[in-house]
């Protein structure tokens, strides 16, 4: 009852004090003495350190009051003294003890608790902090970040670490993923730490960067399409092609990981994040001065840098290449590959046949260095003269001859034999065999050569013409038959044909024929066409013509035995008249 009627005396009081200062001079009048209200329990403390004896530290810690923490809290691991007089220290009031007139305080269990808050706070906010690795343990290390974390070893780095010993002892920045005070356990990670660091030097570096700046970066790595150049906190590719204005093998040939280099912004990809960079836009390019260089019909030396199936490039200084095709490297030799003549490192020397600098190409040279042997070839052959030369290719339609280094004749299949149907070259000639031709035509501009090989031997149709006419008889052999007559060799190369209806007997079917293949017989001439190397043969007329010519014997013969008996009658006539 007494202690009610106090607290109520006291609230009248307070109220009427309230009343007579105003609700907001009477805030600011508890605000004023509040640091006189004692601390909560567990409550961490701000204090100060005033001195410094052989056992304890004394800290003026608020509510006019001073403390003593004993000196081994503030002992670190080598024994020295982490605090000096006037330093500021955490401390928390120890179970509300007292010390000769001092209050006990405790630095480590102030500083325990504010290392958690400090922690929780961290993780809130993805704050990155400083840890020390004190040790490794099974799947990653022990951290020290004010209380042993644990780091997994996937979240060490971007990559996979493969020896977590060598990480004991450094300092590292970290990132707190988990974090339970009541179990005292903490989770943290490098990586997400390195992450955040890189993320935010990539977006500083897009930024900052724009197409066609000059920036200089540090190579990372190398592969075989180009090199990848940090330019702070984003990576950039500079592409093999974009390294020189001369042909690049690899880039290793110029940049090595670690160098310096000064580039220059061709592309920016923000929203994707890529960079192309490039060397050789930074240097004047020598394909646009190329004409004032490189005449048409100008000799040039090179070096041999690369071999092809159908050529050979060939460098003429830095950055300008140029092509000399198969078809160009000689006027003779017919190459399967360049290879024959140049090899990557040579030196050669060349004729510039054209130049296109918009193209970025040349065209180069060999064989205009020596003379055209088809521009003198009307002077060392003629239309009719023999030549001899070797097959060198065969085609359906003829054979190449090569009568001498870089002239080639055509044989056309037509003009291998007078007497055979040849259908394809290999059936008279033979790839490499050295055989004799006669020129028929000459074509320099062309760059072609006729050539014959009958015309070796005489025609012998023609010669078969000249000795033979129609009416005469012939003898010849039955070749082969066809469904409407019979061919007849009249002579080698030379045949004639006749019909069927030229021949006695036939009945009208081609297996009923009354002659045999392989066998001769005698045949008369019909009709002959030289134009058109055609002899039509009869049998039939010869057995015709000995029929005639035996009805005309007959006539012959009766006649004569007419004359005979009329003389005889005559006769007696003539003896009757005399009696």
């Amino acid at each position: 009852m007494a202690s009610g009627n106090a607290e109520r005396k006291q609230g009248m009081s307070n109220g009427s004090l309230e009343q007579q200062l105003g609700a907001e001079e009477y805030e600011h009048l508890l605000e004023d003495y509040s640091h006189l209200a004692p601390p909560a329990e567990g409550e961490v403390l701000k204090g100060r350190v005033l001195s410094i004896t052989a056992k304890d530290v004394i800290i003026d810690f608020g509510y006019k009051s001073e403390g003593i923490v004993p000196i081994g809290q503030f002992l670190n691991k080598q024994g020295e003294l982490t605090v000096q007089p006037g330093d500021p220290a955490d401390v928390m009031i120890d179970h509300g003890e007292y010390q000769e007139g001092f209050v006990l305080l405790s630095h480590q269990k102030a500083a325990r608790i504010r290392v958690w808050d400090d922690l929780e706070r961290d993780f809130e906010e993805q704050f990155t902090i400083l840890g020390r690795v004190t040790g490794r343990m099974s799947g990653g290390l022990v951290v020290d970040v004010g209380v042993e974390a644990f780091m997994p070893a996937s979240q060490i780095d971007t990559r996979l670490v493969h020896n977590l010993e060598a990480w004991v002892g450094q300092d590292i920045p970290v990132k707190i993923v988990k974090v339970n005070r009541r179990r005292g356990n903490v989770v943290v990670s490098r990586k997400a730490a390195i992450e955040q660091e890189a993320n935010e030097r990539k977006r500083a570096a897009l930024e900052r960067l724009r197409e066609g700046d000059t920036v200089t970066g540090t190579v990372k790595n190398l592969t075989d399409y180009g090199a990848f150049v940090d330019l702070g906190g984003i990576d950039g590719l500079l592409h093999v092609t974009d390294m020189a204005h001369n042909r690049v093998p690899h880039p290793s040939a110029l940049v090595h990981p670690g160098d310096t280099v000064t580039v220059l912004v061709l592309k920016l990809d923000r929203e994707r994040e890529k960079i192309s960079l490039g060397m050789k836009q930074l240097a004047p390019d020598p394909w646009l001065t190329v004409k004032d260089r490189y005449a048409p019909g100008s000799r040039v030396v090179g070096k041999v840098v690369t071999v092809t199936d159908y050529g050979a490039f060939v460098e003429l200084e830095p950055g300008v290449e140029g092509l000399i095709h198969i078809s160009e490297m000689s006027w003779s030799r017919r190459m399967k590959h360049p290879a024959k003549v140049v090899h990557p490192g040579d030196q050669v020397e060349a004729v510039v046949l054209e130049a296109h600098p918009k193209e970025r190409r040349i065209s180069l040279g060999l064989k205009q260095l020596e003379a055209n042997p088809w521009t003198t070839i009307d002077e060392r052959y003629s239309i009719g003269s023999v030549v001899e030369g070797r097959v060198r290719n065969m085609t359906d339609f003829g054979a190449f001859v090569e009568i001498e280094d870089g002239i080639d004749g055509l044989v056309h299949v037509s003009d291998l034999s007078w007497t055979k149907r040849i259908k394809h070259p290999s059936e008279a000639l033979k790839k490499g065999q050295i055989v004799q031709a006669v020129i028929l035509q000459i074509d320099s501009k062309g760059k072609r050569l006729s050539l014959g090989i009958k015309q070796l031997q005489p025609d012998a149709w023609e010669m078969f013409f000249q000795s033979h006419h129609p009416g005469d008889l012939v003898r010849g052999t039955i070749c082969r038959a066809a469904g409407f007559g019979v061919f007849v060799e009249l002579a080698e190369g030379v045949e004639g044909l006749c019909h069927h209806s030229e021949i006695p007997g036939f009945a009208g079917r081609r297996d009923d024929l009354p002659v045999e293949i392989g066998q001769q017989y005698d045949f008369k001439i019909l009709k002959m066409s030289e134009a058109e190397k055609r002899i039509g043969l009869s049998m039939k007329a010869i057995a015709e013509d000995e029929e005639r010519n035996r009805l005309v014997d007959y006539r012959r013969q009766a006649a004569a035995a007419t004359s005979t008996i009329e003389e005889v009658m005559s006769l007696k006539d003539r003896n009757e008249d005399k009696r």
